[in-house]
C-alpha cells in the first residue's frame, strides 16, 4: 500500500523538528507531534518547544497535539491514540508528518496496540508509586502471564507502574478491538553518531537554562503546581525542581540532568532498534542536511507515486 503517514522518529536532540519542518514544507502537509511532554500547555522550554523550528521560508507549518491539556490532568497513551486518530482521519489528500520521540507512542500506532485502551487503575497506582523499581518488577513476575507480558516495558519506574496496571486488568477482562482507519507508514529514523548526540544534549541544556529554564519551573511552582508533579514528569523538569527545593546546586543539577538525558537518549535508540526487529522498516540517516533532505524527498515521492 501507498504510505499514508510519514514518521520521524529519533533521539532527543537529533533534529527531527527541523526535518519535519522542512519535509511538511516541502510537501504542502502538517505535523502530529508524538511528544509526551509538549501536549501540555504550561510546558515550553523543558518540553522543547521550538515553535520558531516550525516556520520555514516564512511559512508558518500547522502542528497538531501540541498545547492540548494542561499539566493538572492526567494524558495517557489511550488518550493519545483517540487525539491521533481524529486528527488522522481529517487528512484526504495530505499526507502528515508524524514526529517524535517517544517510541511507545509511535509503537502504539503503528502497530496499533489494543493495549493503551486499558483504562487507568489510580488506586493500584497510588499504592505502587512508594515502591521500589525491584519490587515492582518481583510484582509483575509473579503476576500470571497475558498477552501483553511480552511486550512490557520495564526502562522506567511509570512504564513499569502501566506494566502491572495492563496485566492485572487483563487477567479480568478482555479488550474490544476498535475499526479505524488504517496506517501505511513510510518511517524516517535520525540517529546521529553517539559523541554528536552527546555533544547535542550538553549544547541544547546549556542554552535551555540560559533561555529560563530554571525560571519556567520556579513559575510552576509558584502558581500551585505541586513539586510531585513536576517531578512526575521527568527530566528537566524533575531535575530543576529538586534543584530549586534545594536538593542540588546548579552545578550538580546541570551535571546530573545531563547524564540523565544522555541515558534518555539511549534508552530511546534501544527501543527504536526493538521496533525494527519486530518488523517495522526505517529508513536512517545520521544527520539532517541537504543531501540527507534531498534523498529522503525522492524516497517519499517514489513510495507514493
Amino acid at each position: 500500500m501507498k504510505p499514508n503517514l510519514i514518521v520521524i522518529l529519533g533521539p532527543t536532540a537529533s533534529g527531527k523538528t527541523n526535518l519535519a519542518a522542512q519535509l511538511a514544507y516541502r510537501f504542502d502537509t502538517e505535523i502530529i507531534s508524538a511528544d509526551s511532554r509538549q501536549v501540555y500547555k504550561e510546558l515550553t522550554i523543558g518540553a522543547g518547544k521550538d515553535y520558531e523550528d516550525y516556520i520555514v521560508n516564512q511559512k508558518k507549518i500547522q502542528t497538531h497535539l501540541i498545547d492540548i491539556v494542561s499539566i493538572s490532568e492526567q494524558y495517557h497513551i489511550h488518550q493519545f491514540k483517540k487525539d491521533f486518530e481524529n486528527v488522522f482521519e481529517k487528512f484526504e489528500t495530505k499526507i502528515p508528518i508524524l514526529c517524535g520521540g517517544s517510541g511507545l507512542y509511535i509503537d502504539a500506532l503503528l502497530r496499533d496496540l489494543d493495549f493503551t485502551q486499558i483504562p487507568v487503575n489510580q488506586t493500584l497506582r497510588d499504592e505502587l508509586l512508594p515502591k521500589s523499581h525491584k519490587e515492582l518488577i518481583t510484582i509483575l513476575n509473579d503476576l500470571p502471564k497475558t498477552k501483553y507480558s511480552d511486550l512490557t516495558d520495564i526502562s522506567t519506574h511509570k512504564r513499569l507502574i502501566r506494566a502491572i496496571e495492563i496485566c492485572s486488568f487483563l487477567q479480568h477482562n478482555s479488550i474490544q478491538k476498535i475499526i479505524k482507519k488504517q496506517i501505511y507508514p513510510f518511517v524516517i529514523g535520525i540517529n546521529p553518531d553517539v559523541e554528536v548526540r552527546r555533544k547535542n544534549i550538553e549544547k541544547r541544556l546549556n542554552l535551555r537554562i540560559k533561555n529560563g529554564l530554571i525560571e519556567e519551573v520556579e513559575s510552576l511552582l509558584k502558581i500551585g503546581f505541586s513539586p510531585e508533579r513536576l517531578i512526575y514528569l521527568g527530566l528537566e523538569y524533575k531535575f530543576v525542581t529538586e534543584h530549586l527545593l534545594g536538593k542540588t546546586s546548579l552545578t550538580q543539577m546541570t551535571d546530573l540532568l545531563t547524564i540523565a538525558i544522555q541515558q534518555f537518549a539511549k534508552r530511546q535508540m534501544t527501543y527504536f532498534r526493538k521496533m525494527e526487529k519486530d518488523g517495522l522498516q526505517i529508513n536512517w540517516i545520521n544527520e539532517v542536511n541537504q543531501q540527507n533532505m534531498l534523498l529522503l524527498k525522492s524516497k517519499i515521492e517514489r513510495a507514493t507515486v
